[in-house]
């Protein structure tokens, strides 16, 4: 399966000068692992792999001196690999387990640029936040990796024809042909459920596209991301973040879909459950969305205490409501409107946005507000056919921006100042 970071990788690789270590975030099953491990197969001729997570007595070797030299002929010894610049990538995954590896980084990048280094954590945030770690700010190239975003999961069924027909339609703003639109709305749909997780994706095309099959990885994978509750808070703590993490779906279920400490437990404010929600977004697991105001810089007028909390693959989150296939056919707005608007909060936020919401005096809200060629641009979701929103127009009214997004189950169009874009096109955004 292709994913997109591999470019990166490998612009990083055919550096000259100055080459940094490559420091990988992103929760867990996003895909991390495989996808460095197949680059270098790729892209070397040798990989020394570590998981400082499964193989504790390599913390050893940086219990002492981390000259890079040292760690080097260390590592060459335990694996039997010939460690050769340019020749030789070096992963270091799970590098949250071991404070002295992430430390190192900084002296390789500094005293031994020529070997190529790729380091790689699930938690790495969390332990960043918690820890006594020193960073290595300014050594690293820093990078995220999401689940696969829809133009990666199309990819991964053979489409290319279909998304170059999307990317022609975005550029022009011209309808598809409908035979194409209900094509695509398809995929949409089947995503929507399974959402982009590597395993469950290619469990998906193994299947030969039965759905059903999906339900037992999503269910390992939420499992996984509580088990990382238990295992890297303390138990007063791992009660408040997992009772945070059940809370979303009935978040996103709501017409107001702002974060309400309430939701989570009656009496709940920001003292008891504030810390449990930095737990999740350092761990990767949501995307949260500050409420902003009109066309000032967003992250200037960002209220921090004011948010939308999603889930950070929206398979997740149509396991947790149970959502079928065929549920996203009807017209129920409740499930299916948080359901669309976890999806595409998803694609932009895969596709680099930062991502922050407007809202006027709780009568009206924008779902989000994104920077894009220096301009504010408004995006509003809509999960059907369904294109009316005075939301919008309360917001175009007010600030009269150059133009506005509306993404629905509707084909390309423009007019009066609106983008209409497809659900199958939010990754073009």
């Amino acid at each position: 399966m292709q994913r997109k970071i591999t470019q990166k990788l490998i612009r990083w690789k055919e550096q000259r000068t100055d080459r940094m270590p490559y420091l990988l975030y992103g929760a867990r099953q996003v895909g991390k692992t495989y996808t460095i491990k197949e680059f270098g197969e790729v892209n070397y001729r040798n990989v020394v792999y570590l998981n400082f997570e499964k193989m504790k007595l390599v913390h050893d070797f940086f219990s002492g001196d981390i000259e890079p030299v040292r760690i080097i002929k260390l590592l060459e010894g335990a694996t039997h690999v010939r460690i050769v610049p340019a020749d030789t990538l070096i992963i270091f995954d799970e590098i949250q387990s071991c404070e002295r590896a992430l430390t190192s980084l900084k002296y390789f990048a500094e005293e031994a640029s020529e070997y190529h280094l790729i380091a790689a954590g699930s938690l790495l945030g969390v332990a960043v936040n918690r820890g006594k770690y020193s960073f290595p700010v300014g050594k690293v190239y820093m990078d995220t990796m999401y689940p696969m975003d829809f133009e990666e999961f199309l990819l991964a069924h053979g489409e290319t024809l279909l998304l170059e027909m999307i990317s022609e339609h975005y550029s022009k703003q011209t309808p598809m042909p409908e035979a194409w639109h209900k094509k695509a709305m398809e995929y949409y749909r089947t995503y929507s459920i399974t959402g982009g997780m590597p395993a469950v994706v290619s469990n998906l095309i193994s299947d030969n596209r039965m759905i059903a099959g999906s339900d037992y990885l999503r269910e390992l994978i939420v499992n996984s991301y509580t088990s990382d509750m238990s295992k890297y808070a303390s138990a007063s703590d791992t009660v408040k973040i997992i009772a945070c993490y059940e809370s979303i779906p009935a978040q996103l279920a709501k017409d107001n879909k702002k974060f309400q400490y309430k939701v989570v437990k009656r009496g709940g404010s920001a003292s008891i459950f504030g810390d449990s929600i930095e737990w999740l977004n350092s761990a990767g697991v949501i995307i949260k969305c500050l409420k902003t105001q009109g066309l000032a810089p967003p992250s200037i007028y960002s209220e921090p205490g004011s948010f939308k909390i999603y889930m950070n693959d929206v398979g997740l989150l149509s396991r947790k409501n149970n959502i079928s296939y065929g549920a996203l056919l009807s017209e129920d707005r409740i499930f299916a409107g948080g359901l669309a608007e976890n999806y595409v909060a998803c694609q932009l936020k895969a596709a680099g946005h930062k991502l922050y919401y407007w809202e006027s005096e709780n009568r009206a809200e924008v779902d989000f507000l994104i920077q894009k060629d220096g301009q504010i641009i408004p995006v509003e979701v809509k999960a059907n056919l369904h294109s009316k929103s005075k939301s919008l127009d309360v917001f175009r009214s007010k600030y009269k921006p150059e133009y506005s997004i509306r993404v629905s189950g509707r084909n390309f169009g423009s007019g009066n100042g609106i983008k209409a874009i497809p659900l199958y096109a939010a990754h073009m955004i």
